[in-house]
């Protein structure tokens, strides 16, 4: 490539580049961790574009610069508007844009909702990975409250870090979701049962290990006592569980300062007490060794991880190398301008 040209990748794609490689993503998510935790990267806070009268739907800006072995800066532009499932269409769209930090300069354009849905699941099943460390076989039923996308590539990730997991416990309050949610996951995973639950309740007593991937804009989960001891739930999507369920876990979070804004859960429980104490730590201090995964066996556990754009761009890089590896990438010419200066 020469300078001003530029990488653009599309849906199919990147799909393709990252299909099978869920522990290779996960290395990936998990360097980008331990490189923020060390304190080698740039992450402002995420913007969020609200639309009037819209409350549902939102865009959301993160950009970041990774160090370490990664070394590129860019942006991820998401936005999700969840009626678009009533019209055939995904919820999420993205882009992620990756930029030079020698030079500022963008190179490479990337779709950006496939890179959401794996970085997040690795995210997850990494956090998942932590909290039953030496305990794995205690993770064979897995329950999964909300069927869309992210949480079926939660479920994807999590068979490559659990491999004695045999039934996911499936439950969206839309049934045709569900329905929809459950034949996929019998297509693709067929060696896995799948059952339906009735209620989050039921999800909850029958699973040590629980993601929750909703489109809740508050909180509706309000005590956790049907939980078996010593169970994780996995809150990806940061709004379901009331204040006061927070304040009664042991609680893991991606970020501090990043996941105490935009009304989430956590943030509904830092108002509600004035102060940060009952997040005991991050995963980047458990991946380092600064903290025990558990604070005790017999608690619950809950994983809140804002999002951090550090792992878009681990992502997104893995990507366009592996494009640019095998040429599948599409290389759009002399993209940028050259030198207002040389201009006649």
């Amino acid at each position: 490539m020469c300078d001003g040209d530029i990488v653009i990748l599309k849906g199919s794609e990147v799909r393709a580049m990252l299909a099978g490689r869920e522990l290779e993503v996960i290395r990936a998510v998990r360097q980008a961790y331990e490189t923020h935790g060390a304190g080698d990267s740039s992450l402002p806070h995420s913007t969020f574009l609200p639309f009037p009268d819209q409350p549902r739907n939102r865009i959301i800006a993160l950009p970041a610069y990774l160090g370490g072995e990664c070394r590129t800066a860019g942006v991820k532009w998401v936005s999700s508007f969840p009626d678009n499932v009533h019209h055939g269409v995904d919820r999420a769209s993205a882009l992620v844009i990756l930029n030079s930090p020698q030079t500022g300069r963008p190179e490479a354009v990337l779709e950006g909702s496939a890179i959401n849905a794996k970085r997040t699941a690795a995210s997850a099943a990494l956090a998942a990975q932590c909290l039953f460390s030496g305990h794995e076989d205690q993770v064979g039923r897995v329950g999964l409250i909300g069927c869309g996308l992210i949480n079926f590539e939660i479920a994807r990730f999590l068979l490559a870090v659990f491999p004695r997991v045999d039934t996911f416990v499936v439950f969206d309050k839309d049934e045709a979701r569900a329905r929809q949610f459950h034949g996929k996951c019998r297509r693709t995973f067929e060696w896995i049962a799948v059952e339906d639950a009735p209620d989050v309740e039921a999800v909850l007593a029958g699973c040590p290990l629980i993601s929750f991937a909703t489109t809740a804009l508050t909180p509706h989960v309000d005590e956790l006592r049907l939980c078996p001891r010593g169970s994780a739930i996995l809150h990806v999507s940061l709004r379901d569980l009331t204040p006061d369920v927070i304040l009664g876990c042991d609680n893991v979070v991606d970020d501090v300062d990043h996941v105490c804004r935009a009304q989430t859960s956590v943030h509904l429980a830092e108002q509600r007490v004035g102060h940060r104490d009952f997040i005991r730590c991050t995963l980047p201090d458990i991946l380092s060794g600064r903290a025990p995964a558990r604070n005790g066996a017999e608690g619950v556990s809950v994983f809140s991880p804002f999002g951090l754009g550090v792992l878009d761009l681990a992502v997104g890089k893995l990507v366009r190398d592996l494009a640019l590896r095998q040429g599948r990438e599409t290389v759009v010419s002399s993209f940028l301008p050259g030198p207002w200066a040389e201009e006649a």
